[in-house]
């Protein structure tokens, strides 16, 4: 007979998810694509490919690399723009029952702040605010280098509805930066995007990808995922976060709750894998089970002491 497991539901800010891991940005689709893999409704959400106000075309290819430890990618946030996606993408996703991330991006303040406005009658859970993209407003450098930026980006978006806020590990002021989302209003954190990256393809004696360089993600990232949570939640004990990152088990995710995480996402893994994001929410509960955790906040943050 089998055993019964705890259950893994968490809560994130003032939002309660009915299971830990959750669907990464950009590797799931932009609705139910998913689904026929698993109940989407058992997942903690479906974060949604990042959206602008406007349709975007995306970098040119290739777009792709796989690598040994995961992959490296600059497919440039194509995307049908959010009016589309309302109309067309979100009607099917909230009818499988999921509970609904939408990610949002911009190349100015006013673009987040256009975003907060097609979303504020939009029925989702909850918006992340993805500012690891360039600011042609500061030459280009990213809003989520920037503590101003991404202060400014996050009230832009406006307070309809939750702000969860994907910051970069490519800086050195991580933490100040978390700071200042927090301080505009952030209900959680994302932590964190893909590292800055580049392959060489030595045959043609060119960037692998048709934009140059581009974001590795997998696990070859993990354990800078890791660092970032353990360092945010120690300088920001009260803050929710969200660990993403190179997770392809559930005891990487249990890691990084033990870092200080609330919840995980999981990207580059269901690429592969599509069922991946049930099979660590499962396999989340079986540690769970196996060490005699009835609810994963009892472990949130253990690795502080």
């Amino acid at each position: 007979m089998s055993r019964r497991l705890p259950p893994t539901s968490v809560t994130v800010g003032a939002l309660s998810l009915g299971g830990c891991v959750m669907t990464a940005a950009g590797t799931a689709g932009h609705s139910d694509e998913l689904g026929a893999y698993g109940d989407l409704a058992a997942l903690g959400a479906v974060v949604v490919k990042s959206l602008s106000p406007e349709p975007w075309a995306g970098n040119p290819a290739p777009r792709l690399h796989p690598m040994a430890v995961g992959m490296i990618n600059s497919v440039g946030l194509q995307g049908p723009g959010l009016p589309a996606w309302i109309a067309d993408d979100l009607p099917r996703l909230r009818s499988s029952g999921a509970r609904v991330v939408v990610s949002i991006w911009g190349r100015s303040i006013e673009d987040y702040a256009l975003a907060g406005v097609l979303l504020a009658n939009a029925e989702v859970d909850a918006i992340e605010v993805n500012v690891s993209c360039p600011n042609l407003e500061d030459r280009s450098r990213m809003f989520a280098h920037s503590a101003e930026a991404t202060a400014a980006a996050v009230e832009a978006v406006g307070t309809a509805h939750p702000r969860w806020v994907k910051l970069s590990p490519n800086t050195s002021e991580l933490v100040e930066i978390a700071g200042a989302a927090l301080s505009a209003g952030a209900d959680a954190l994302v932590l964190t995007n893909t590292v800055l990256g580049m392959v060489i393809d030595t045959e043609a004696r060119r960037p692998a990808l048709g934009n140059g360089g581009g974001g590795l993600s997998g696990p070859a990232i993990h354990a800078v995922s890791v660092r970032a949570i353990y360092e945010c939640a120690k300088a920001h004990p009260d803050a929710a976060i969200i660990g993403v990152g190179g997770i392809s088990t559930g005891v990487d995710a249990v890691e990084m709750v033990m870092a200080g995480a609330s919840a995980v996402q999981v990207g580059t893994a269901s690429l592969a894998e599509p069922r991946a994001p049930w099979r660590i929410q499962s396999e989340v509960a079986r540690w769970m089970a196996d060490h005699g955790v009835g609810d994963l906040a009892e472990v949130r943050g253990a690795a502080h002491g």
